[in-house]
């Protein structure tokens, strides 16, 4: 069986370094926020190309502790996509705040950046550009709509660990940037983890006070949580990040592979944004009759994903909670037609040619 994703194959290509970096951690005396977050925390900042990194349990809370600690909450609007994980619209309504969704660009999936006028109110606090599939959001149009506003930028980079923007890094450019280490992300963990970066010492330090029930010398300065990153996964993913820009590459190659072979077939394959570095989490194409082409691929061995069949928007728990743009109509368009094909770095050649045979017969 081909998988959209396998976690388990990334695992064993440094299962050596984890095992060693896992171990290590078992017979320390330190679990939690100790010198494994500390490490990766500062590898992965300097990786980045920002002064601060924070580990959090996941990417959900990352997005949530961001929030809060930019102070926004109940009363106030962010402006995100209704194409995108759940686990962003989630992030903002856990703040108080509310959820404000716009559609997305045909061609690149990310957020419609004509649409940012039409939605802005005077509650606008922030926008989470989501920077889905691999690839940037346009990032400098948003930038600039931020400053002119005088609302935080926040980049929701879960699906885009390594990808750039105009040579820089994504998590690098906004106010602050998110990061899921889910393990099937580029940069992933064996459980759940997250990670949050900024350049603002002063938003870092609110950051790591909210992560652990807002503690200063252990006393709660303002209202905080429980999101500990544990050593074992901070040690995983130390070992992961030293790889990334090889396994980015090796993704990269596959998207070339696939779009070269797939080129002449009736598929609406990825389109690259000029000015950024795709990074390629998922391959998604856009095909006609996706229950036909699914059950055939299914039928040889191979299973797609769908990211994501219904907008959020459109989901009973957020239809009616929620305010969206007047036209949301490429949303709910290409919701029917895509479909994530594998694309994970311990991908075989055979499996590569078998998901491409495969493909071609059903044409």
């Amino acid at each position: 069986m081909i998988y959209c994703s396998n976690p388990s194959s990334h695992f064993k290509t440094y299962q050596s370094e984890i095992e060693s970096s896992v171990l290590s951690v078992i017979r320390s005396d330190n679990y939690i926020l100790g010198k494994e977050v500390l490490a990766l925390e500062q590898h992965f900042a300097n990786y980045i190309g920002v002064s601060c990194a924070i580990g959090v349990a996941n990417g959900t809370d990352a997005i949530e502790i961001a929030l809060k600690a930019l102070e926004i909450g109940p009363g106030d609007e962010v402006i995100t996509v209704s194409h995108t994980a759940v686990a962003t619209v989630a992030a903002i309504e856990s703040t108080g705040a509310k959820a404000v969704l716009v559609d997305i660009e045909p061609e690149f999936y990310t957020l419609d950046v004509s649409q940012l006028e039409e939605v802005f109110t005077n509650r606008t606090k922030a926008i989470i550009a989501v920077h889905i599939y691999g690839q940037s959001a346009d990032l400098e149009f948003i930038d600039d709509f931020c400053k002119k506003k005088n609302i935080f930028l926040i980049e929701d980079v879960s699906q885009a660990h390594g990808a750039k923007f105009k040579g820089k890094h994504l998590g690098s450019i906004g106010k602050v940037g998110c990061f899921s280490c889910y393990p099937t992300k580029n940069l992933g963990a064996i459980g759940d983890a997250g990670l949050i970066t900024t350049d603002d010492i002063n938003l870092d330090k609110r950051i790591r006070m909210i992560r652990e029930y807002g503690w200063e010398n252990r006393i709660s300065q303002i209202p905080g949580r429980n999101s500990r990153l544990d050593e074992i996964q901070a040690a995983i993913l130390k070992v992961k990040l030293k790889y990334l820009d090889l396994d980015n590459q090796r993704r990269r190659e596959l998207a070339l592979k696939f779009s070269k072979s797939l080129t002449s077939l009736p598929l609406k394959l990825p389109k690259l944004r000029p000015e950024g570095q795709h990074v390629f989490h998922q391959f998604v194409v856009q095909v006609e009759h996706r229950k036909e082409f699914i059950d055939h691929l299914i039928k040889r061995g191979i299973h797609p994903g769908i990211h994501y069949p219904v907008p959020i928007h459109l989901q009973p728990a957020y239809n009616e909670r929620i305010s969206i743009a007047s036209d949301m109509s490429i949303t709910e368009k290409v919701a029917h037609k895509i479909i994530s094909l594998p694309v994970y770095p311990g991908l075989t050649k055979k499996e590569i040619n078998s998901i491409i045979s495969a493909i071609s017969d059903f044409f």
